[in-house]
């Protein structure tokens, strides 16, 4: 780490803290997350999934992971530097951002999703914190959940923070899939369109409450599974009407509303793949890839092992 010098704390999480730091041999200014405990082999570090997750990934609207190193049985990642992330731009904001901003955000962390889950990862913890910013770049960053597709379930029930947790994770399931990632990818637009979470809930009975009052209560027709699950673990939905996503946000544009609508389905299987949502119709004439980021021609990336 002495090629590094730390020059100012920018984030704090569970699992690590974050630093904004120089390489003083060549002066690239990078972001360093130095892990809390401890790690006593190179192996155990290497088989991290954030670690395996990001060497997997090569996309421009993903955080580029530099180097690993291990000194000291403390674990540093050292990886790009992003200006912000959307959480901290949010919440600086009097009024809503323009829709063709939002627009454009979505797009590319909608291309990012659609890459990474086509390459048999799901990310399991989306919220504004772990979108990053650099001017109008935005890259998807945090992969400490992220989890293989082909990996079999039982997955662990707490995942992502409460307000983007997808239903069926809420209601304890133990199988769910990228879905989870669509569901939290409408709330956090809906977020961006408004200033306001879609479903800021207290706990987990109250989240689900909240999802009733903005879309109504799932039944035998649109979620019999949701049902299965609420059942087995003895909770008895409200009967709520819910109000129309269009009253809750009523300066955003049909299209906005119809994907968010479309995102955020109690069912998983009615949500639409990434890269299906590319194709929807908020996101036309969006063929937005910020010059910065452009990728260099390159052959196709590996797939992971185990992974069509």
């Amino acid at each position: 780490m002495d090629r590094f010098k730390l020059i100012k704390e920018v984030g704090d999480g569970t699992f690590g803290s974050v630093w904004r730091a120089i390489n003083k041999q060549n002066g690239e200014v990078v972001a360093v997350k130095k892990m809390k405990r401890k790690y006593y082999s190179f192996e155990e570090c290497m088989s991290l999934r954030e670690v395996k997750s990001l060497r997997r990934m090569n996309h421009p609207n993903i955080v580029k992971l530099k180097e690993v190193i291990r000194e000291n049985d403390i674990l540093y990642f050292i990886m790009e530097y992003m200006e912000c992330n959307l959480y901290q731009l949010m919440k600086d904001r009097v009024k809503p951002f323009a829709e063709s901003d939002v627009r454009n955000w979505c797009f590319q962390i909608f291309q990012a999703l659609a890459y990474m889950h086509q390459r048999g990862y799901f990310h399991r913890d989306l919220k504004p914190e772990n979108l990053l910013v650099s001017k109008d770049v935005l890259k998807l960053a945090d992969f400490g959940l992220a989890r293989e597709i082909s990996s079999a379930p039982p997955y662990t029930e707490y995942v992502s923070t409460r307000w983007y947790r997808a239903p069926e994770v809420l209601l304890q399931s133990s199988a769910y899939d990228s879905a989870v990632d669509m569901w939290a990818m409408g709330a956090i637009m809906a977020e961006l369109l408004t200033l306001h979470p879609l479903f800021p809930g207290t706990s987990e009975a109250d989240e689900i409450l909240k999802i009733c009052n903005v879309i109504g209560c799932p039944d035998e027709q649109t979620w019999p599974q949701g049902l299965s699950l609420a059942e087995a673990m003895k909770y008895q939905f409200p009967q709520i009407r819910g109000n129309q996503l269009s009253e809750v946000m009523k300066s955003a544009s049909s299209e906005a509303v119809d994907l968010i609508s479309s995102l955020c389905s109690w069912d998983p299987c009615k949500r639409p793949k990434a890269a299906e949502v590319l194709q929807h119709a908020f996101f036309k004439d969006c063929t937005y890839v910020p010059a910065a980021v452009r990728p260099k021609a390159a052959g196709p990336p590996k797939t992971p092992p185990g992974v069509e």
